[in-house]
């Protein structure tokens, strides 16, 4: 029988490695998947979309400064629709670049670190009464998941 795990490169892998030799179970393939080498995109398409929305700021600063436009508006010349608009206008580009700045500054290290954290896959093959035993080892060493094939 294989189990198949998934871990976080750390010692916790090593260690249910080192156990899982100390119970008599030698048949073990560790294989490390690899890393995001290049930066994640900011700017989402159609089709792909990491959950990150740039326009959420922007929307919300366009409704203040509209408003605020719209009110200050009836003391200025052009009325308060075109102040509603002009400020509407003006929050959204000042929403957009703020989250744009936040993203691409301040969370660079976020977003790099979120691609750098690799896995690990251990396959282990074993004799069917010790599956419960090989379980209970890789599940105690926090494994991410498991599988098993027959």
């Amino acid at each position: 029988m294989q189990i198949f795990a998934t871990f976080e490169h750390s010692t916790y892998i090593e260690l249910a490695i080192s156990e899982l030799e100390d119970k008599g179970i030698n048949d073990i393939f560790a294989l490390p998947l690899d890393s995001r080498t290049e930066e994640r995109k900011l700017f989402d398409t159609l089709h792909k979309s990491d959950g990150t929305s740039l326009l959420d700021k922007a929307f919300a600063f366009a409704v203040a400064f509209a408003v605020i436009g719209a009110s200050r508006g009836f003391a200025l010349k052009w009325g308060p629709i075109y102040w509603g608009i002009i400020g509407g206008a003006c929050g959204l580009v000042f929403g957009f670049l703020l989250d744009v700045i936040q993203n691409k500054v301040f969370k660079k290290k976020h977003r790099l670190l979120r691609g750098k954290q690799a896995e690990v896959i251990l396959i282990v093959d074993c004799p069917e009464d010790k599956t419960e035993m090989v379980e209970k080892i890789l599940w105690d060493n926090l494994a991410f998941g498991l599988a098993k094939v027959k």
